[in-house]
């Protein structure tokens, strides 16, 4: 079940200038380090299996090199622990969009499977121990079968795991949000939001600085009580951007946020259980369709406050590029 911070993240990948910082900046790949942002194209991983099981919590580019395709496949484990079975989960997944292709007809011309990039982002507190490679979940076949057992390999970014000097030498946006996630003591975070104010004063897109705001609510929430969460979600929608940083550093600093520390990922995790995500989820979803359409009318924030968790999640993603606030709700019952 995704949390707010999932949701964060989901938002922040739905750009491609984050996607190709993340595959440029932390992994070891340089084929997409000059390739033109308008060769990213995000696909619908919603693939539905025979027996109707759907994959919709991943997030799937595919990215034009030259007359060909290349797919990249992000699987976010935000806050979780090590699954044991990553590479045979990875392996189902990479299967179920190369039937897709096959359905859609989206093959090459010589009807031959894209290469995929398949990438893990972790940013849970254990030590990532999980085989990275589907042979190491296989028992050792005879040697005249060997040749036929199935491999599958996949690439990962263990986020608390990166090398702190580098993160502070990088100057993307990618790398400053993963310092502010990391960040223990104060200054540091308040250091970052300088920096982040200057970004905000400098970037032109509204979608991107709006999932930037979308990830940073869902990063106080995962840290906060229920009551702290009341107090997160009472920023003005109507203040300046500069004036709402200095308010997200405050909070960072009363909600004691360690995001460094065992202690601290354990109580999020505590605090993301049922009641407390659906809680997150209203308040990041309120806030984002604020930013986008204005004041709320009643019926709208009603419909959030009565809303499930499956409800929530689904008005989230339709938030994020949705042309007007009936549209995000737009399932036969009005908005406005």
């Amino acid at each position: 079940m995704p949390t707010p911070h999932d949701l964060g993240y989901r938002s922040l990948f739905a750009h491609p200038e984050l996607v190709r910082e993340l595959i440029a900046d932390f992994t070891s790949f340089t084929l997409f380090d000059d390739v033109a942002l308008s060769a990213f194209e995000r696909v619908n991983p919603a693939y539905v299996s025979d027996h109707l099981s759907a994959r919709q919590d991943d997030i799937v580019w595919r990215v034009r090199l030259g007359d060909e395709f290349l797919y990249v496949y992000i699987l976010l484990e935000c806050q979780s622990g090590v699954d044991r079975w990553m590479a045979l989960r990875m392996q189902t997944y990479i299967g179920l969009l190369f039937q897709d292709l096959i359905k859609g007809h989206e093959l090459s011309p010589g009807l031959l499977l894209p290469p995929v990039l398949p990438l893990v982002f972790y940013n849970g507190v254990p030590r990532w121990s999980a085989s990275m490679d589907l042979s190491g979940l296989l028992m050792q076949a005879p040697d005249e079968l060997a040749a036929l057992q199935p491999s599958q390999r996949y690439v990962l970014i263990d986020q608390q795991r990166l090398d702190k000097t580098a993160l502070e030498a990088n100057a993307s946006l990618l790398a400053l949000l993963f310092r502010l996630e990391l960040s223990a003591a104060p200054d540091v975070s308040k250091n970052v939001f300088a920096a982040l104010t200057t970004w905000f004063k400098g970037s032109p897109q509204a979608n991107l600085r709006r999932s930037v705001q979308v990830w940073i609510n869902a990063l106080l929430a995962r840290g906060a009580s229920k009551e702290e969460l009341r107090m997160v979600d009472s920023v003005e929608e109507g203040a300046d951007m500069g004036g709402k940083l200095a308010i997200w550093a405050e909070q960072f600093e009363e909600l004691g946020f360690q995001k460094g520390s065992a202690e601290g990922m354990e109580k999020g995790m505590e605090k993301g259980k049922a009641e407390g995500q659906v809680i997150a989820l209203r308040g990041v979803l309120g806030r984002l369709l604020r930013n986008r359409f204005g004041a709320l009318p009643a019926p709208a924030t009603q419909r959030i406050g009565h809303a499930t968790q499956a409800e929530l999640e689904q008005w989230f993603e339709r938030s994020l590029n949705a042309p007007s606030l009936q549209t995000v709700f737009d399932d036969g019952a009005p908005a406005t």
